[in-house]
Formats: structure tokens, C-alpha cells, sequence
């Protein structure tokens, strides 16, 4: 099957982790743009959580200007539409149990109306958009990979 792994960057070594267990379980596996620059070494977490908290020309943040130079959303998109399912690996960010942001949830979106699986990592977050998600009928894995 071939998954695309969304969530926060801040979760990079898992997405490492849970990437490499799909691999081995026979699945072609895509991950988010900046997170494969973090495992290839051209940029490292803490200077992307530095980009995140500085300040850009005019109303963008540096964070913001990274997304539309790399077209992010678009290519998240596409990605998604060539895919069978996306993995939400949604665990603790912050405190924040579940933790599920701003592009996953639109990532989320995107694989719904296209009739893509969505598996959840973890249990659907509380939140303000719970309703939204629970609507979108995820699979919760509870951790276990192996239940895809």
C-alpha cells in the first residue's frame, strides 16, 4: 500500500521510526518535505523550530515563507491524491495529548474527499475540530502499525 505520513515536524524521529517499520512491512511510504531534509542531514530540528519562532518581512513568519516557496500544501496534496492511505502519526506535542495541527488537519481533509483510508496513530484528539475528524471516520491503530 502506499501511505503518506502526516503530521507535525516536531515529530520527525518517529516519523523515521514508523517509516522504516512500514518499509519493512512491505509498504511505499512518503513524509513530509522538511522532515526528509532533517533525516538527510541538510537542516536539523532545532534550526527549523528557530525558522518557526522568527518573524519574516511584513506578516509572514520565515515558517510561512518555507511553505509557499516549497509549495507545501499543493504537494502534500498530490502526494495524498497518488497515495491509498495516510498514517496521522498524532502523538504528544507540547503537552497536548493526540496532537493533531493546522496542515495535518488539512491533510486529513484533503484524503477524506479524496476517499483515501485515514488511519490515526493514536486516539482522536480533543479538540475544536473533533466532531470534523470523528466525521471523517478514521482507523484508530492505538500505536500498532500493524492493524494496516
Amino acid at each position: 500500500m502506499k501511505i503518506v505520513i502526516c503530521g507535525s515536524i516536531n515529530f520527525t524521529p518517529k516519523i523515521k521510526e514508523v517509516s522504516e517499520q512500514l518499509i519493512n512491512l512491505g509498504h511505499e511510504i512518503d513524509i513530509p518535505l522538511t522532515s526528509q531534509r532533517i533525516i538527510n542531514g541538510e537542516l536539523t530540528l532545532e534550526e527549523f523550530e528557530k525558522e518557526k519562532e522568527k518573524n519574516g518581512d511584513g506578516a509572514f513568519r520565515e515558517s510561512a515563507m518555507r511553505k509557499i516557496k516549497d509549495d507545501v500544501i499543493k504537494r502534500y496534496y498530490k502526494k495524498i491524491n497518488e497515495s491509498d492511505a495516510i498514517l496521522v502519526l498524532n502523538i504528544e506535542k507540547k503537552g497536548v495529548k493526540d496532537y493533531i495541527g493546522g496542515n495535518t488537519f488539512l491533510e486529513m481533509g484533503f484524503a477524506h474527499v479524496l476517499d483515501k483510508k485515514i488511519y490515526l496513530f493514536n486516539n482522536i484528539p480533543e479538540s475544536s475540530f473533533k466532531d470534523e475528524i470523528v466525521a471523517m471516520q478514521p482507523i484508530v491503530l492505538n500505536g500498532d502499525i500493524s492493524k494496516i
